[in-house]
């Protein structure tokens, strides 16, 4: 009767997703171009709103000097630029920007890669359910350290797993 019940136990495993890539010096790398990408777009922007700074305090001080139909003008101006580098920084850092498209095109190949290796060991391993140590919407209370495979998965990706704790 135990021998049944045995039967139908169900395997279960981890790994640390978190390790798993910063153990990958493609995904080192695909976070220092995001890096380098995304402050060279803040930079941009803060240029812009610089510049809009000091063309609002220009007019600030020639305001007194200038004719109505020019201050209109001018307002008009500051306005058009406050426009234009907000709708910058949408392009840039919106939920559809350049950065957010980029961190897909570079970051899911590397993903895919792990998630493909990850179900690979698990047929391999004829295990039930891999959980991700590292995701906040799985909590683990307790885990043995004979069920990670954060170590196989980085060695089946063809790297040397870091000797670090985690």
């Amino acid at each position: 009767m135990f021998a049944t019940f045995g039967a139908f136990a169900q395997k279960f495993a981890y790994v640390d997703t978190e390790y798993i890539l910063k153990n990958l010096p493609e995904y080192k790398s695909s976070l220092n171009q995001l890096n380098v990408l995304s402050q060279q777009f803040q930079k941009e922007s803060d240029a812009n709103f610089a510049a809009i700074d000091k063309m609002y305090k220009a007019y600030q001080a020639d305001q007194v000097l200038l004719t109505d139909d020019m201050r209109k003008r001018r307002e008009n101006d500051i306005i058009e630029k406050e426009k234009a580098a907000k709708e910058y920084q949408r392009q840039k850092f919106g939920p559809e920007g350049e950065l957010f498209q980029t961190r897909s095109k570079l970051l899911k190949p590397i993903q895919d890669k792990v998630t493909s290796v990850i179900s690979d060991l698990a047929k391999t391993k004829f295990l039930d359910f891999i959980f991700d140590k590292s995701s906040e919407s799985t909590m683990m209370i307790y885990s043995s350290s004979n069920y990670d495979l954060s170590n196989d998965v980085i060695i089946r990706l063809g790297y040397k797993p870091s000797t670090s704790v985690k």
